[in-house]
């Protein structure tokens, strides 16, 4: 741990992991519930009823929301970082596969239609978010599976199924007294599962779940190898544009700078609203409205790139997205979709074919006109999870010419915030390295708070760069919070490793205080709140953001295009 903050906090979770990590070196298959005990002990924030009786619902609302809807028959896990790993140990062509995807985590994932789903992994960190999802998910949907046959409900909720899976009130709050948790407990769960709900019930009800995994290869050369054949496919479709030019490096996601400079939803407002309208969907409407007349603050541009997101997604809608990707192109816009290695996806902005009458209303326009001269571009990513932001960083850094500014926006908790809040953190303390990080983050709340409508914008904070999601508990996280600690998230800690690799000749240290004010290179890092590890459920298995989670993700989108165009008109 850090100087000053003992290791008592954190030695239930690292006896876990210590666990887990000694069960993978085996070259056979590892049962899930060979964990469970040391799981439960760990006392994790997010799975705070492990060793109740009763099932928690928000920690298997959580773990369900990052795991694929297939996932229900699967037994058996793999974990290999590319195909011919798995080719190795016996598993040829899993790519050609069934590929799907989990609502939560963004990772390349096959399913053999039987029992068997294979995941590619990028870092140590993805073996750290998977295996306490799987075992959470193991513990919860047996709890649920032993009421429902104690109390008969297999029965009912199997009725219930072959009839259309359609609750009345009654069976509805019968249901929940049998599963031992609340109504609203039980809705979340029907909020995730839908017409579904009496079906996936049905299902747990027949066979208790039994996971076992295997890790086929783990080394840091094998992760490195997935980081480089990911970049060359980038490279073999991009080389031309980023060839010799200087770049500024955005972690963030596939659609806030794009929508920023795009103008295409805002030209196509009328097109969005007829397509809510012909979905019903009235919540929406309703929203819109409010939005025209004013008489809510929420932004209109914001709504609408919303909306984009949905029409986007609907198969129906191909043509237009063709229309999209045209709009884009011209004005700069190259998208990568990610190979099969890393599921991070890639877009590169030429700065100098941007067209400022199309920019979102928001962004400044004083002096775009010299960005016809600017030679560098924009290469944005979708943020990788964890230690892969360091292997990321630094692969990048290796290949390209000259990078001008390396911006990270993401999720974190807060711990004195709310969700929706913007958090600027200019020290960082890493689980990873044991470093703790001190840096000139380039953003202040001023330059955030102007785009913010709902939340608050809290700079000169302190973040803690955790291995897991999972692998926090209580004690740990009030004794960081005492420590003036408030942002707990993933990649800001192993982004700043890489940082330091490129300002000193030397590979990042462990376990030092680490200071970065004389890097010469622009570094902002901006973090919006998801979760609240000190309320009860308040994470984003329970709680949706919807368009609202719109509000910081733009905001601090918008405060990185801005900086990086001011910073690009000056020169």
């Amino acid at each position: 741990m850090d100087r000053g903050i003992p290791n008592s906090a954190s030695e239930e979770i690292e006896l876990y992991m210590r666990t887990y990590y000694s069960l993978l070196r085996s070259s056979g298959e590892v049962q899930i519930k060979s964990l469970i005990e040391t799981h439960a002990q760990m006392d994790s924030s997010l799975h705070v009823h492990a060793r109740a009786e009763f099932p928690d619902i928000a920690a298997f609302v959580y773990a369900t929301l990052r795991l694929p809807e297939c996932i229900k028959p699967v037994r058996l896990v793999l974990l290999g970082q590319s195909e011919e790993v798995f080719a190795h140990a016996g598993f040829a062509n899993v790519v050609n596969w069934d590929g799907v995807d989990a609502e939560g985590r963004r990772r390349k994932l096959y399913f053999d239609g039987n029992e068997t789903l294979a995941a590619f992994i990028a870092s140590p960190s993805d073996i750290d978010d998977l295996i306490p999802t799987l075992t959470a998910y193991e513990i919860e949907w047996n709890k649920i599976h032993l009421y429902l046959n104690q109390t008969g409900a297999a029965r009912r909720v199997e009725e219930i199924a072959a009839r259309g899976g359609k609750f009345d009130q009654e069976q509805f709050a019968q249901l929940a007294a049998d599963l031992r948790i609340s109504v609203a407990d039980l809705r979340a769960l029907q909020n995730i599962w839908g017409a579904r709900l009496a079906q996936n019930l049905a299902g747990m009800a027949q066979k208790e779940k039994r996971f076992a995994l295997r890790l086929l290869a783990g080394s840091f050369v094998d992760y490195r190898k997935a980081t480089q054949r990911w970049w060359q496919n980038i490279a073999a479709q991009a080389a031309a544009i980023i060839a010799d030019r200087p770049v500024y490096f955005v972690s963030s996601n596939t659609h806030s700078l794009v929508n920023l400079v795009s103008g295409y939803a805002l030209a196509h407002e009328a097109e969005l609203i007829d397509y809510i309208k012909d979905t019903r969907r009235e919540d929406l409407l309703r929203e819109y409205r409010a939005i025209q007349a004013e008489r809510v603050k929420s932004s209109k541009e914001n709504f609408l790139y919303y909306i984009l997101k949905k029409y986007s997604a609907d198969p129906e809608n191909a043509a237009a997205n063709a229309i999209k990707t045209r709009v884009e192109a011209e004005v700069g816009i190259t998208s990568v979709r990610s190979d099969r290695y890393l599921d991070v996806d890639a877009q590169i902005i030429e700065l100098n074919r941007l067209i400022p009458q199309r920019l979102d209303p928001r962004v400044p326009r004083a002096g775009l006109e010299k960005l016809k001269q600017s030679r560098a571009v924009i290469f944005n990513i979708d943020y990788p999870l964890g230690l892969a932001a360091y292997q990321i960083l630094s692969e990048i850094t290796q290949s390209v010419d000259a990078i001008k500014g390396i911006y990270a926006l993401g999720k974190a908790a807060t711990l004195n915030g709310r969700i929706g809040d913007v958090i600027i953190p200019n020290v960082v303390y890493d689980e990873h390295s044991h470093n703790t990080f001190l840096f000139n983050n380039c953003f202040t709340a001023r330059d955030v708070d102007s785009f913010l409508a709902y939340g608050s914008v809290l700079d000169n904070q302190k973040a803690i760069s955790v291995k897991g999601t999972f692998l926090q508990n209580k004690k740990f996280v009030e004794l960081f919070y005492r420590e003036g600690y408030t942002d707990i998230e993933m990649e800001a800690g192993p982004y700043l490793s890489a940082i330091y690799e490129m300002s000193y000749p030397r590979r990042f240290p462990v376990n030092e205080i680490v200071r970065l004010y004389q890097s010469d290179l622009d570094i902002g890092l901006l973090h919006y709140a998801t979760d609240k590890p000190f309320s009860k459920g308040m994470n984003l298995g329970a709680v949706h953001l919807s368009y609202y989670g719109m509000d910081p993700t733009y905001a601090t989108a918008l405060a990185v295009l801005e900086r990086i165009l001011t910073r690009e008109c000056a020169e």
